[in-house]
């Protein structure tokens, strides 16, 4: 179990939290690139961090992330008009470019040489991926962007879907590092294949996973090892790549996929699930099968709290262990509750199946409070340690993984 204070820790990332000064110091997937739209259409709210933004794309095409509020008098950017280089306030006109600078105020006589004296605050972003990306931390700390193989894919080669969740962030990413709940949450009881779920045969048949946890310049590289007949195991190894993403064990030469959270603020936040294959374009069976349904023009699920998660109790007890139709709904769905949205921690009963969460929380309050004490992430200036991949591998009980998956133990890109 956590105390009470480290619990907080990790779930409360507002402005001046310890883990949200030290999430701020990494890039930050903040939107879809298809969001914001063409030049000079209209601008995107949004909350990140528990910041309130607005985002947009100027007339030259330049993207601007604003706080929301406009300096003068607290109105929503949101409502501005997006038009000749700048965003302007619709309450009195006052205008700014991408980097905050005020350059018009029409409402006084002295505008013309006050506004450059004005500024609201901006944030670095970079587009990549098909995800705009911002950087939230001190200026002078700007990290270099880490090299994340599946973002420096074609476009053809991989899909980005954007759902919004009703869940802490932390709550939902400790999901994506426990190895053993998939043979429970996400498996059938009529023992019929789970689409798109490569290597769920094994953890169906053992489902006590072994962990070989190591910690890496990236984050964390997690290795689930399963019995997978009389002389093999399975490896599934998952990577932490530090804040935000997880990469799903997935088979050489399949699909793969990362699950990336994203706080909104300490009740809710962004899972954007990217798909994508190293060696080919991507197909729509490649993801649509996985893909929840979502309510038309939202990136809300259709399952969701309020219909109980469309819950089949019929199903549960002849067909899905939980009755919930999407594997993304169902990891949600645990963690929902009616009266609070972040788990309590203080009051848990860990073994031995949850020593990767330990370690997670673990490395991340130990980089939250080395930076309270003047000690910068030292992840976010080594881009090059994230060029790794995930795997799901069967090796004899005699061959190490080092030896049989050596990809693993290297930051270089595997040759395509």
């Amino acid at each position: 179990m956590l105390s009470q204070q480290d619990n907080e820790l990790l779930t409360r990332t507002g402005p001046g939290t310890p883990m949200g000064n030290y999430l701020r110091r990494f890039w930050t997937p903040v939107m879809l690139e298809s969001e914001l739209g063409a030049p000079d259409a209209a601008p995107v709210r949004l909350k990140i961090l528990g910041e309130s933004l607005v985002a947009f794309r100027d007339t030259s095409g330049r993207i601007g992330l604003l706080k929301a509020q406009c300096p003068h008098r607290g109105a929503n950017l949101f409502w501005g008009r997006n038009e000749e280089g700048g965003l302007r306030c619709v309450y009195h006109g006052w205008k700014f470019d991408v980097t905050g600078q005020c350059m018009d105020m029409p409402n006084c006589p002295e505008g013309e040489n006050l506004a450059a004296r004005v500024k609201t605050p901006a944030y670095a972003t970079k587009v990549h991926g098909g995800l705009l990306w911002a950087y939230m931390g001190p200026v002078d700390r700007l990290p270099a962007f880490p090299d994340i193989e599946i973002f420096a894919l074609p476009q053809s080669h991989r899909y980005t879907c954007k759902i919004v969740c009703p869940a802490n962030y932390f709550d939902l990413m400790e999901g994506d590092m426990d190895a053993s709940h998939p043979s429970f949450l996400h498996s059938r009881l009529d023992k019929a294949a789970i689409p798109g779920a490569f290597g769920f045969q094994s953890q169906m048949l053992d489902t006590k996973p072994r962990y070989t946890i190591e910690e890496e310049a990236y984050g964390l590289r997690l290795a689930a090892q399963r019995n997978a007949g009389p002389n093999e195991y399975q490896w599934r190894v998952t990577q932490y790549l530090l804040p935000y993403i997880t990469l799903i064990s997935a088979r050489r030469g399949e699909r793969t996929y990362a699950n990336i959270r994203v706080p909104i603020d300490d009740e809710n936040s962004i899972n954007f699930r990217t798909y994508a294959h190293p060696d080919r374009a991507l197909r729509e069976s490649d993801y649509d099968l996985i893909t929840p349904e979502m309510i038309p023009g939202t990136f809300f699920m259709k399952e969701n709290i309020e219909n109980d998660f469309l819950i089949d109790r019929d199903g549960q007890k002849h067909e899905k262990y939980t009755g919930i139709k999407s594997i993304v709904a169902e990891d949600v769905a645990v963690l929902s509750n009616r009266d609070t949205t972040i788990v309590d921690r203080t009051d848990e009963y860990l073994v031995s199946s949850d020593r990767a969460i330990i370690t997670l929380r673990k490395r991340l309050i130990r980089g939250a409070k080395a930076l309270t004490e003047g000690t910068d992430p030292p992840e976010a200036s080594s881009p090059e340690a994230y060029r790794v991949r995930a795997l799901d591998i069967i090796l004899p009980h005699n061959v190490p993984l080092a030896e049989g998956a050596p990809e693993l133990y290297h930051p270089a890109p595997v040759a395509r």
